[in-house]
Parts: structure tokens; C-alpha cells; sequence
């Protein structure tokens, strides 16, 4: 019992996800115009991006996802296949289509970026988190 406790609480991904809000443009292969999106957070595996339209599991999309600006050096663009997706209403009564996409094809370089802005962002986050920057004083045994 004790195993199946401990596998029901292990995390099942093989890389940290990362949570940002970043400026995504994809485009289907099928659209003739490139549209625009968010990934809501990343990881080297993938991302959880919210897209205008409802895309089919399986299908490859096109990606450019911005890193904080909008300099073409801060820019990836993998190729992604899509693993899941659903549905959300939005405040204001539109809907939009969380996603979740794997990476199938990144150049290197863009890979070295994106592992880079992951780096720099937990570190980030991290250190701004806590007052006076005391991450390494938390008393873990009370988590």
C-alpha cells in the first residue's frame, strides 16, 4: 500500500514546469495567417500554451514563443505536437483553448535560450520570492 501511496504522489513529468506568461504566435499549417497566444508555462519538454482555436491531438503547430522581449535573439521556434487539450470560458464570455505541446523539433541554439530563460527565471523568482533574498533559510522540515 505504502508503494502505490508513494506513486500516486511522485510527479509523473521529467522536467520542471515553469510558470510565465509569454507572447505565443503558432500557425497550424492549415491557417494561411499566423495567430497569436500564451504560453502559461514551460519546461525543456514542452509547454501549456492558450490558443484561439481548438487543435486536434497529434497535430504538429509551427511556434515562436517570445522570451521577455521581443528582440529576434530572445525568440525560439520549435516545432511542437499536441499531447492534450480543453476548453475555457474567459471573463468576457469568449473562449480560448488550453493546450499542452511537446517539443518535436528545436534547433539547438534555440533550445540553449530556452534553457537559459528557464535558469534565469527560477532564479528569478526565487530570489524575489522571499524579503531580503533568504531562500537558502527555509526551514524545509515544515514544508
Amino acid at each position: 500500500m505504502e508503494l502505490m501511496n508513494e506513486g500516486l504522489n511522485s510527479e509523473r513529468r521529467k522536467y520542471r514546469r515553469i510558470h510565465v506568461d509569454l507572447p505565443v504566435n503558432y500557425n497550424g499549417g492549415t491557417q494561411l495567417f499566423t495567430k497569436n497566444g500564451r504560453a502559461i508555462n514551460a519546461s525543456e519538454g514542452g509547454l501549456l500554451v492558450h490558443l484561439q482555436d481548438e487543435i486536434v491531438v497529434g497535430h504538429r503547430l509551427a511556434l515562436k514563443l517570445f522570451l521577455h522581449s521581443h528582440s529576434e535573439s530572445n525568440i525560439i521556434s520549435p516545432s511542437v505536437q499536441v499531447v492534450w487539450t480543453g476548453i475555457h470560458m474567459k471573463k468576457d464570455l469568449t473562449w480560448d483553448f488550453p493546450t499542452g505541446v511537446r517539443f518535436v523539433d528545436i534547433p539547438p541554439n534555440d533550445m540553449i535560450k530556452l534553457k537559459n530563460f528557464l535558469t534565469s527565471f527560477m532564479q528569478k523568482t526565487s530570489d524575489t520570492s522571499l524579503p531580503n533574498n533568504k531562500v537558502d533559510q527555509i526551514d524545509k522540515t515544515k514544508l
